[in-house]
């Protein structure tokens, strides 16, 4: 069956879709679960029973809340050393003063990744490790339906207010007696979304109708987005967020009971990197304050040491032992001992054995063989021992020795505990791996058959022929199919675990096994005819003999080599090593092809070579002015060489000599622009030095001459009316940059109002949609109304210079020459090494798609989403609009790529253009 070019990648990209589908699917583990939520409400353990007959624990109950009222106050994005380092001491004084000196615990809270609003708000409430999928719903959070204390605290009669970030509602709706929610998401945004939420508390704090009060302020993390941590506007905002923990902490005091005093606990959903952005692991994401304030805590004698170490959800423990309520059933977080340590012994083992209980809990609803994990077995020691303290207790034994008991067994019972934890958390990192691999063999058989399928489709005729009948009614196929399927019999009946692909219907699993068998038996076909096609003798030995250049090899070798390398999590996370080799690698093989085609060239027969270009030549003229291929015309090596010696000349030879070696000049300084990956990103790099306040002028300097090189190298290919339009585009640019303060204009003088430029970028939102808006016309006249390839062509062009334009915009200043080098190696690579070596368009195809993965990290990114700019979502817009920053944010960090493929596309465009009018050229002579 044949199958054009278009229709059988369509078909191809369904399968592989699916096989995507079944791949992630088990890639991102199912979360810890415990019980519905409405079930969770159980009676709560009693003690454990003492031993002997008619010993009964008389404490079977949920123990009373410890504190009255309880305010959180958390501050998103704040890290440690915002607190306990040099800023804290600076800008934050009071809290300063308080943990050093006050009634509090200080600890370091570790969330686990992805440090990211909406999990770590899970993490906080629920107790639970959130997965990555969550980040993918952290646009839009879903109601929370797990355990949570929220939900146990509105439950039990608690009247909880909340003000900030809208998340909190959308996670717990119809949860709050008051509530006004902030959007998240408009990052430019550093003064008023804080104000929303001050502005109710002199009105709150006054009153007594209210258990649980919640304050979520995002400023903080907005400047970060924006300007990152070592920010000027940072200090300013944690100066204010002091401000406000003294007001609240000073009518916590002024309104304490005897019975039960006040807590005020501070925190952050996640700390920021050094770029300002969040998602990843480095110590800066992870690493949070946490806070304990109470009267109730002994104020500190000594000076504060380094404040230990806990994890995120250790909180909702913690905070639902002090509101006297049951740990959240999906907790994995332990107990913080030293916020209960002024309680009685049996309270405080009390506490710990409630959390222990908990977690054996969840361990056995997870895990089939729970009886022998150490967690367990260290619990049940621990219990035995509370049994025995319990009966020497009730036996009115008040002595030193068993005090001296009751810490040996509280000491067991934290062991347990951290075991148990420890066993709970390793569980989110299961994978569902037959799923994985189900869906691993799908997408490497559709590759295969892709990549088996390029010359055809690469041909003339642009078909494919798929041979589908003869496998489905082979034996082989057949026995695939009964193998596969019992395969899967074995695993799904032998699994201990859940699987996915299990859980499908007989029928679906079938149809999945069918079509693995058919893409296996597809594969097969097209090997054997493959090489049923070497063995026929050829029918023009000058076009059909191909020998495999370096750059074939390369080119191949590396591609294949950059796959293999995914299968290590270290090559993933400096994934841009490779892509920077492979491109100067490239280089260098470049510079080699150019050598040979500048200078060997001279020591060949010239007769020989005129000859080739005769056969060329009388192979072009015998065939079709429709069906001409202007790259397969190049496949000789001969061929190409002598046909690049007519287009080298004079200096243009010197300068395509020298062409490579400007790239790896061009490479090597954008590596030293911006550091990326795991390893070396927290060393400082060019960017860093550029965006301080102190190099602002070098850095304005520095976007300047950036922005005219681009108006250059862009305007060459444009109309006279878009040229206009990206000069006034460029000069917008510049505008807004200096409109939110990151860069000057030279006549600026002493310090200048900061605005959010929101008329300047839509000033260039204008332009851009103006040469988009013609380039796109220019492709339509070309369609419909002319099959014109030149116009076709200057569309293309125009609609990239748009897109260029936009990068300018949307890139942070210390970027732009990131688009100018983009910009310059493609016009160079295009004048100097692709039209003259007649590369083919696979060539040039994987060549545009290295340099555009080489870019992605260029600009900084890496495969961690804590170097996604968020900013560049909001550039232009007053409030928050959900597709247009979606879009702007994409279109910003994949930037690099899509400016390639773009370019291709031109690129491609204008070669079949020149080949026509050299063609037409031809027929008049």
């Amino acid at each position: 069956m044949r199958l054009r070019s278009g229709v059988f990648a369509a078909s191809c990209l369904l399968v592989q879709a699916l096989g995507v589908a079944l791949f992630l699917r088990g890639f991102f583990p199912l979360p810890v679960r415990s019980v519905p939520r409405r079930e969770a409400r159980a009676d709560p353990p009693a003690e454990p029973a003492p031993p002997g007959p008619g010993m009964v624990s008389n404490w079977t109950k949920i123990p009373p809340p410890l504190f009255k009222k309880v305010v959180i106050v958390l501050i998103d994005a704040l890290r440690d050393d915002f607190v306990f380092g040099s800023k804290g001491k600076q800008f934050m004084p009071y809290t300063t003063q308080v943990v050093e000196k006050g009634a509090s615990y200080s600890f370091i809270a570790e969330a686990k990744p992805p440090t990211v609003t909406m999990p770590r708000i899970k993490a906080l409430m629920t107790g639970s490790i959130p997965g990555f999928i969550d980040v993918v719903v952290n646009l839009n959070s879903p109601a929370l339906l797990d355990d949570n204390l929220i939900w146990q605290a509105k439950t039990a009669g608690k009247r909880i207010i909340f003000y900030g970030d809208d998340t909190w509602v959308k996670l717990f709706p119809k949860h709050f007696v008051e509530y006004d929610g902030t959007t998240s998401f408009f990052v430019s945004d550093f003064t008023e979304v804080d104000d929303n939420v001050t502005r109710h508390l002199d009105r709150v704090l006054k009153r007594e109708d209210w258990d649980l009060l919640i304050l979520h302020y995002l400023g903080l993390d907005h400047i970060g987005h924006m300007t990152g941590p070592n920010s000027p506007l940072v200090g300013p905002k944690l100066r204010e967020m002091d401000n406000i923990l003294k007001k609240i902490h000073i009518s916590l005091l002024s309104k304490e009971e005897a019975s039960l005093p006040n807590l005020l606990v501070v925190c952050g959903d996640h700390g920021m990197s050094e770029t300002g952005s969040h998602g990843g692991s480095s110590e800066g994401e992870v690493h949070t304050p946490l806070l304990f304030i109470s009267s109730a805590f002994g104020k500190r004698s000594a000076p504060l040491a380094q404040p230990e170490h806990v994890q995120q959800t250790d909180l909702a423990s913690t905070l639902a032992i002090g509101l006297g309520l049951p740990i959240s059933r999906n907790s994995v977080g332990n107990l913080i001992l030293p916020v209960v340590g002024g309680k009685t012994m049996r309270e405080q083992l009390r506490f710990v054995h409630l959390n222990g209980f908990q977690l054996s809990r969840l361990l056995q609803e997870n895990t089939p063989a729970y009886e022998k994990d150490p967690g367990y077995e260290h619990f049940k020691i621990a219990e035995k021992s509370h049994s025995n303290w319990i009966k020497l207790y009730l036996e009115g034994n008040n002595s030193e020795i068993l005090l001296n008991i009751g810490k040996k067994v509280l000491k067991q019972y934290l062991e347990a505990l951290k075991t148990l934890s420890s066993s709970l958390s390793k569980q989110v990192a299961q994978y569902d791996m037959y799923s994985m691999m189900v869906g691993t063999v799908i997408i490497m058989e559709v590759l295969i058959l892709l990549l088996l399928s390029i010359p055809k489709a690469l041909s003339k005729r642009a078909e494919f022929e798929v041979p589908l009948s003869p496998p489905l009614f082979s034996l082989l196929f057949y026995l695939m199919c009964l193998m596969l399927c019992a395969v899967h019999v074995i695993v799904c009946t032998s699994a201990e675990s859940l699987c996915y692909f299990c859980s499908m219907s007989w029928l679906t699993a079938v149809g999945v096994m069918m079509l693995i068998s058919a893409l296996m038996c597809g594969i097969l076909s097209a090997v054997a005819k493959t090489f049923e096609n070497y063995r026929l003798p050829p029918k023009n030995p000058v076009v059909s003999s191909y020998n495999w250049s370096e750059i074939d090899v390369l080119i191949l070798a590396g591609t294949i080599g950059h796959v293999l390398s995914l299968g290590a999590s270290s090559f993933i996370e400096e994934e841009h090593q490779t892509w920077y080799f492979l491109v100067n690698t490239l280089c260098l093989v470049l510079c080699q092809e150019l050598c040979r085609n500048n200078f060997l060239l001279k020591e060949c027969d010239p007769q020989h070579s005129t000859n080739v270009k005769q056969n060329f030549d009388s192979i072009g003229e015998s065939s079709e002015c429709k069906n001409i291929d202007i790259p397969a015309a190049s496949n000789s090596k001969l061929g190409k060489a002598s046909s690049s010696s007519e287009f080298i000349k004079g200096s243009d030879k010197w300068i395509s000599l020298a062409t490579p070696w400007i790239i790896l000049i061009c490479c090597r300084l954008l590596r030293s622009l911006n550091q990326t990956g795991v390893q070396w990103a927290h060393r400082p790099d060019f960017g860093h030095w550029l965006t301080s306040s102190e190099h602002k002028s070098e850095l304005s300097f520095l976007a300047a001459v950036s922005l005219l090189m681009i108006f250059f190298l862009v305007q060459r290919r444009c109309s006279l009316v878009s040229k206009i339009a990206m000069a006034l585009g460029l000069l917008g640019v510049y505008s807004y940059r200096a409109a939110i303060g990151n860069v000057t204009f030279p006549w600026q003088h002493g310090g200048k109002d900061i605005s959010k430029g929101i008329t300047e970028a839509r000033f260039v939102y204008v332009f851009v949609l103006g040469i988009v808006f013609t380039g796109t016309k220019d492709l339509l006249k070309s369609q419909v109304i002319s099959a014109d390839s030149n116009t076709k062509s200057t569309g293309l062009w125009e609609v990239y210079s748009g897109l260029v334009l936009l990068a300018a915009l949307l890139f942070r200043p210390h970027n732009l020459p990131v688009l100018v080098f983009c910009l310059l190696i493609q016009t160079m690579m295009t004048k100097y090494i692709w039209i003259p070596l007649k590369f083919d368009a696979a060539q040039i195809t994987i060549m545009h798609y290295w340099f555009g993965q080489a870019f992605f990290y260029f600009q900084g990114n890496s495969n961690g989403i804590a170097t996604v700019d968020i900013s560049a979502g909001f550039v232009g817009l007053d409030s928050y609009v959900e597709i247009p920053a979606i879009f702007l944010t994409a279109f910003a960090t994949y930037a690099g790529p899509f400016l390639w493929a773009i370019h291709l596309l031109c690129y491609l465009s204008s070669e079949v253009s020149r080949g026509v009018r050299r063609w037409d050229h031809q027929l008049t002579k």
